[in-house]
């Protein structure tokens, strides 16, 4: 018999209906047995008629019931009695064991360092930028502004390249600012630097490929791409950048950051430069250009990129993430018009295209002046910043005992040690003075260069001197 709890929250249908499917899919009403009339049931429970109706019609629309006008209310002879789980106890699908995915995820988690900074007071985190309240209020205003657009068609399925009028604003700022001249169907909005590195391995690559990487370099370069079963090579980065003559002779693409190494801050000279140009249009490989800080240079003139000298071979990668906050997750893909067709597909089956909202404030954002006004702020803040550490490295000793490299160009600075250095220890001991450094070798898949990465862009002046100068008491 079913009851009625008076104090249960859930309406009196809901109840009974909950008691009926417990009592039909564990046998207590086998299949075929014949329900009480509705009106008799609702006297013996106590309720309406009407309740019991909609018990019974539920039932029929879930397939638990069979009805028909002299055979009344009987349970669906189709119903399968199942074992209790209490009875049988039963677990889920295992997922399936994959040693590269574990591996790939606590590199980048190493790379990354550690979330838990709650014991630092100064953290040179070379990832991050400066955000402050003024970005915050002037990109909540163009998210409020956008968000009022009564045009309802921006709410529908996209371009998978991305929304047209950013990537026009995109295309107008590499022309000023990059001196790179394309249409903007050559740009591919994306959602980061591992998601761009993951479309080109689907969509340029086959398994099994050959691919070559910086070393020191970019973690998340060679981990995606031997995710999805690339054979990566390292090769050594030296004074003038990526070894050219190292690279294999099989790479059919080769990843670097030519205008500040990842990692070492290089920039790669001109003659390096077009030896590494030459071999590639000679064997056909392609490039990933990842250009991703190269927007703050402190010393001489803008370092032309690798794409407006060679591009039909090369994927040029720019993202916000630098420029304005990791947390919009937007970038972009910009390459020749058929290398950019075909990654539009992959993008379009896999992922469809991202969502608009950011799209729509980031586009507003760069319109109204927004962005470049934010870009010359933090500019001057950046230049201040690395003047300050630059200067502290010097006074307190550490560039005698260390190489420094890296200063002309970007958010962070090399202080490089031996090979036999204790870099952990090192690092340690940093932590236990309340700062916290990122070691070389997190950067290095086969090298065993040491050192430490410093990022100055969220460590205001004071913090800087104070932690080089801890620092340097460490060491």
């Amino acid at each position: 018999m079913l009851k009625v709890n008076r104090n249960d929250d859930r309406p009196i249908w809901q109840q009974l209906l909950d008691q009926a499917i417990h009592n039909i899919t564990t046998g207590n009403w086998p299949p075929g047995e014949l329900l009480l009339p509705s009106r008799e049931l609702a006297g013996r429970i106590g309720v309406s008629r009407s309740t019991i109706q909609i018990v019974y019609e539920e039932l029929f629309s879930r397939g638990y019931t069979v009805t028909s006008r002299r055979g009344g209310t009987r349970v669906s002879s189709s119903i399968q009695v199942l074992p209790s789980l209490e009875e049988e106890p039963q677990s889920g699908p295992v997922p399936p064991v994959l040693p590269l995915v574990h591996e790939s995820i606590a590199k980048l988690q190493s790379w990354f360092g550690d979330h838990d900074t709650t014991q630092v007071d100064i953290d040179f985190n070379p990832h991050e930028p400066y955000i402050d309240e003024t970005f915050t209020q002037s990109w909540r205003k163009s998210f409020l502004q956008v968000s009022a657009e009564p045009n309802l068609d921006i709410w529908s399925y996209g371009d998978a390249r991305g929304f047209l009028p950013l990537r026009e604003q995109i295309q107008r700022y590499l022309s000023l600012e990059r001196g790179i001249h394309i249409e903007a169907d050559q740009i591919l909005l994306t959602s980061g630097a591992q998601h761009s590195i993951d479309l080109i391995a689907q969509a340029l690559l086959t398994e099994g490929d050959r691919v070559s990487v910086e070393d020191p370099g970019f973690p998340a370069a060679w981990t995606t791409m031997k995710y999805r079963g690339m054979q990566i090579d390292a090769v050594p980065v030296d004074e003038q950048g990526l070894c050219v003559d190292r690279i294999h002779p099989e790479s059919r693409l080769v990843f670097v950051t030519p205008s500040h190494q990842c990692a070492t801050g290089i920039i790669m000279s001109e003659p390096r430069r077009q030896q590494f140009m030459q071999l590639a249009g000679k064997r056909g490989m392609w490039i990933i250009e990842d250009d991703y800080d190269s927007e703050f240079r402190y010393r001489g003139d803008p370092i032309p990129t690798l794409f407006s000298q060679l591009p039909q071979n090369t994927l040029y990668m720019m993202s916000f993430s630098k420029m304005i906050a990791p947390g919009i997750r937007l970038s972009a893909i910009i390459g020749p018009q058929a290398a950019i067709e075909r990654l539009t597909q992959i993008h379009e089956l896999t992922y469809r295209h991202l969502p608009i909202m950011e799209q729509l404030t980031l586009n507003h954002f760069i319109e109204r002046g927004q962005f470049m006004r934010h870009m010359r702020r933090v500019r001057n803040i950046y230049r201040r910043r690395h003047e300050v550490m630059t200067k502290a490295i010097h006074s307190s000793g550490l560039s005698s005992r260390f190489r420094l490299s890296g200063v002309e160009t970007g958010l962070h600075i090399l202080l490089e040690a031996d090979a036999s250095c204790d870099e952990a220890a090192i690092t340690s001991a940093a932590r236990k003075q309340g700062v916290c450094v990122y070691p070389l070798s997190r950067y290095c898949l086969e090298s065993d260069r040491k050192g430490w990465v410093l990022g100055f862009a969220k460590v205001d002046e004071a913090r800087i001197e104070e932690g080089i100068s801890r620092f340097a008491r460490t060491v």
